[in-house]
Order: C-alpha cells, then structure tokens, then sequence
C-alpha cells in the first residue's frame, strides 16, 4: 500500500442518510474518471439519489473514511472509497443454476482518484470475502462492464474466475465474476462494522 494509508488512519462503516452527498460525489468524480478511460460501466454522471439511497436505508452501503477528516469539523470530506456488499443477485445476471443465495454481492465499489493505487479496493474486497464466509456463504461475486478487459483482468489478479458474459443491448454490465468466500484479516482500516463496535 501507498504511504498515505499509513499517515491517514481509515475506518470502514455503514453509511448513513447524512453520507448521501458524499457518496453521490465519490460515484460521479469515478464514473466521469471512468468516461475519461472510455469505460461505460456507470452512467456519466454518477448515480441519482434514487438509486443510492435505498442501499443506505438497506444498511448494505459502507464508506471507508479518513479519521483524520473528524480533525476538523468544518471539512465536508468526501469519504475515501465505496462498497455495497448484499444478497441481492441480479436476475438478469445470476440464474438459478448459479445458486444465487449462496454468495453475497459487491456493489458500487468506488476509491477515490487521491487513494488510487493504495490497495483500498484489494482490501474491501477481502473484507467483503469476509463478510460472506461469515455468514456460512461460500461465494463472493461481482458483475462488471462487458468492455473493459482492464478491470476485468484486475478481477482476475485478485482471485476472481470469470464465470461468463451474459450481453444484454441494454446493460453495459454483464461480466460475471466470483471468488471463494474467505475468512482474511484485514489490516488496513479499522472495522466499526463488526458487532461489538455498534452502539445499541
């Protein structure tokens, strides 16, 4: 990882409605980074509010934060990077041979362009792989753009196995993926998701 991540200390959570501007920003400064490479994975400006919100209210969006951000309360620091982790298979996508409830899904993975290169999206990765060995599932799975053999590789190095490309004319996704679900530690943020971290 780059040195950044050693000077500012990072902290993963559950997204909260306050979070919502951030994390629209976070989507729409990634999805234009991703136009500037000729990648059409997200709409060019970002996602609507419709669209997040509901992964808020679902509990199932985490941001990844630099404590470091809480030093000065004035700041509007958007967070880090971005991850949804839920059990919801895309029909279109996963079918009932794939056995969808036997994986959790990552959604809307997102580091912003400063953090880039640190090893941040390795790292939710892992701790997505995680969370589904947690819950007794033995997948982790993602879909991707169909046309960016980039990302797809980047898939690859980490463990992934292409399952197939289902080409839908009106989805630009549709590159599956999937990685046996582990049980890693991860070092390079502080988790406040796990239970006992929770305030009740």
């Amino acid at each position: 990882m780059l040195s950044n991540t050693l000077l500012h200390p990072l902290a993963l959570r559950q997204a909260e409605p306050a979070d919502l501007k951030g994390v629209l920003k976070l989507l729409a400064d990634t999805a234009e980074w991703l136009y500037s490479r000729g990648v059409r994975q997200w709409p060019r400006a970002g996602f609507t509010a419709a669209r997040i919100e509901p992964l808020i209210e679902e509990r199932v969006l985490y941001l990844l934060d630099d404590e470091l951000r809480y030093l000065d309360p004035d700041e509007d620091a958007p967070p880090v990077a971005t991850i949804a982790v839920d059990e919801h298979a895309d029909a279109e996508f996963w079918t009932p041979a794939d056995d969808p409830g036997a994986a959790l899904y990552v959604h809307k993975l997102a580091v912003a362009r400063p953090w880039s290169g640190s090893g941040l999206g390795d790292a939710l990765l892992d701790w997505a792989g995680a969370s589904a060995y947690a819950t007794g599932r033995p997948w982790l799975r993602l879909d991707c753009a169909k046309r960016n053999p980039a990302l797809q590789d980047y898939y690859r190095r980490r463990g992934f196995e292409h399952v197939r490309t289902v080409d839908l004319p009106h989805r630009s996704s549709g590159a599956l993926f999937q990685r046996p679900a582990e049980d890693v530690g991860i070092t390079a943020f502080r988790d406040l998701t796990v239970p006992e971290l929770i305030a009740v």
